[in-house]
């Protein structure tokens, strides 16, 4: 019984199949995007402190997980609209005013803590669903609608609060629970950095296992494929902005722990920090393609260098000016990357 040839492989389909170094860590970076950004997130760390060694006292890295409460929050909505190609201009407005109902209607209309916690959670819905009905039904650009949208709830903040700020001591004990501290060790955070963590952990679960997720990659990379495909594509756009609005809500009841106030001008650069956190974290403003855990490393890269920067006494103008540089790096090696070859 004579044994069986081993198939011949043709040179030029070997030699096609060979890769150079930078071509695999292309190929790796395109199929775990969460890589560069961590890989920044720790050379950052290191650098600062050498340069400082008081960075990695628990007192200051505390005050850095704090520090990003907010912006890490809001970038799971900002996330999972850009990852359906969209993306959203008024999430700060949309945080901030939905922060001001929550507090202005306990506090100037008498409804009780939780009552004014839910009216808030309905409100911050209900208003990112007024962007995806105008991006699906009118079919409308999300830059456009989000950047008009944007405008609309920041005059109704102005408008419902008379530009006036809420005080501590008229906001019910539920609205100002996510600021409450918890220590470990000396390690502290607050219930808001427990909170967004947690948002996080589910939101990872939801995307990676549940159709849905799959269904916000899949429009996002390819509408129309997705559309042929039999997937929903409207009531996908749809239910994200939806999703994307309770995220809203639950960033503005850590804003108020955070402040310890609803202030009509909270968190005014809250519309680029959080897609700032998206793109350093590795999603690609095109769609389809990111995991929400890079935009936590994107927001936590910012804090860092933030946090580095004034340590080492750099001047807060450079501070943003290196953000933005961060920023540009970032798009630049997500269009490198998105042009990978199977």
């Amino acid at each position: 019984m004579s044994a069986i040839p081993s198939p011949s492989v043709d040179p030029a389909e070997r030699f096609l199949q060979k890769r150079t170094p930078i071509q695999r860590i292309h190929h790796v970076l395109h199929a775990y995007p969460a890589i560069s950004p961590l890989v920044v997130l720790i050379l950052a760390s290191v650098l600062f402190g050498l340069l400082n060694p008081r960075f990695f006292e628990p007192a200051n890295l505390s005050l850095i997980f704090q520090q990003v409460a907010v912006v890490g929050a809001l970038a799971v909505g900002q996330t999972i609209i850009i990852l359906t190609a969209g993306i959203d201009l008024s999430i700060g407005s949309i945080m901030v005013f939905t922060s001001i109902v929550m507090a202005a209607s306990a506090s100037s209309f008498g409804l009780p803590g939780p009552a004014a916690l839910v009216l808030g959670f309905v409100v911050g819905t209900l208003a990112g669903g007024l962007n995806g009905l105008l991006v699906t039904r009118f079919r409308l650009p999300p830059f456009i609608v989000t950047l008009g949208t944007f405008n609309i709830f920041l005059a109704l903040t102005l408008l419902y609060s008379s530009g006036q700020t809420i005080q501590e001591k008229d906001i019910p004990g539920i609205l100002l629970w996510t600021g409450e501290p918890i220590s470990l060790g000396s390690f502290k955070i607050t219930t808001g950095v427990v909170l967004m963590l947690l948002m996080y952990a589910v939101f990872t679960y939801i995307l990676r296992n549940t159709a849905w997720g799959r269904h916000i990659y899949a429009v996002g990379d390819d509408a129309e494929a997705s559309r042929l495909a039999g997937i929903p594509v409207t009531r996908i756009l749809l239910s994200a902005y939806l999703v994307a609005g309770f995220v809203y809500a639950l960033s503005a009841w850590i804003l108020i722990g955070r402040v310890g106030a609803a202030s009509p001008n909270s968190s005014a650069d809250a519309n680029l920090d959080s897609i700032t956190a998206v793109v350093i974290g590795g999603t690609s403003l095109f769609g389809g393609r990111g995991i929400i855990i890079g935009s936590l490393l994107g927001a936590l890269i910012v804090g860092v260098f933030r946090n580095g920067l004034a340590l080492a006494g750099v001047d807060v103008l450079y501070q943003t000016l290196v953000v933005g540089v961060l920023v540009i790096v970032a798009v630049a090696i997500d269009q490198w990357i998105r042009r990978v070859r199977a």
